[in-house]
């Protein structure tokens, strides 16, 4: 596995001005080491496996255009969204990850990045990943991690600490939201290794962010977003799909917001800060079919 700076610096720029819009950081961390993880080869063909709008695909296809990329997802709407960023770089397939429609050792590598927590039968829907993977195939995963931070989700956490329950549906799910549970680094490792992977060293990903950033990010931008309620020249600025038309104006004041959710993130850089860190957003790792 390759390690940071692995990308040319053609593909560190494309990969950065894609990026350039995204204020979850945690997402932002998840994306690089997902691609890290799969160190794409020309030639391989790679399942985004829940592939939602599409990010992943249309960041595999701009990065290794060599590589062939197959997305599968059960909801039609965000399908054909990706369909429209993706086009005909990526072959879209509506599907149930529990019952993939694709042949056994079909791929040479399988991303499934925050999707497992959502599945009823989380091990059905790993021995169906690993079914269609390739003997030695890659794995590249993460998960909500059942120690987030409290500045990350702090609705949530005062919802488990004084209900005891978190809250799973509506506006205000945040790291919860539709989820069937979090994962401890064990319960990761052991539901792995009965599917048939050998998994890797366990990382915990973004301890440090900006107060709110589930509330901020999915509750607030997302909702305003999805009902059509900003202006182009805003969407340009804060659209996860919308990185490229952001030239970086520091006359924006959006940018400004960016910039500090950005420079927040960059203490999860240091290795000396996160020495002894316990709360975390994300489990990240690469496994490999036995």
């Amino acid at each position: 596995m390759p390690e940071a700076g692995w990308l040319t610096p053609d593909q560190e720029a494309t990969l950065a001005r894609l990026l350039r819009n995204e204020s979850d950081v945690a997402y932002r961390r998840r994306v690089r080491t997902m691609l890290r993880y799969l160190d794409p080869q020309p030639g391989q063909v790679i399942l985004d496996c829940g592939t939602g709008m599409g990010f992943y695909a249309q960041a595999l296809h701009r990065l290794f255009p060599q590589c062939r990329v197959v997305g599968v997802d059960g909801d039609p709407q965000a399908l054909a969204f990706a369909q429209e960023h993706v086009g005909h770089h990526a072959v879209l397939t509506r599907g149930d990850i529990q019952r993939l429609p694709f042949a056994e050792a079909s791929f040479d590598a399988v991303l499934l990045s925050e999707v497992l927590e959502h599945l009823e039968d989380d091990l059905g829907g790993l021995r169906q990943i690993h079914r269609v993977l390739k003997p030695g195939g890659v794995l590249a995963i993460t998960v909500p991690y059942e120690r987030y931070p409290y500045w990350y989700d702090p609705i949530n956490r005062v919802a488990e600490g004084v209900f005891r329950r978190p809250i799973r549906r509506g506006p205000f799910a945040g790291i919860w939201a539709n989820h069937q549970r979090l994962y401890g680094i064990e319960a990761l490792r052991s539901v792995l290794a009965e599917a048939g992977f050998d998994a890797g060293p366990i990382e915990q990903l973004t301890h440090y962010c900006f107060p709110g950033t589930q509330t901020i990010v999915y509750t607030l931008g997302k909702g305003l977003i999805e009902r059509n309620l900003l202006p182009g020249s805003v969407l340009r600025s804060t659209h996860r799909f919308s990185g490229e038309e952001n030239r970086g104006s520091r006359l924006n004041p959006l940018n400004w917001a960016l910039a500090l959710f950005h420079a927040i993130d960059r203490l999860n850089e240091d290795p000396a800060r996160l020495a002894g860190k316990r709360t975390f957003a994300n489990l990240a790792v690469r496994a490999t079919k036995v």
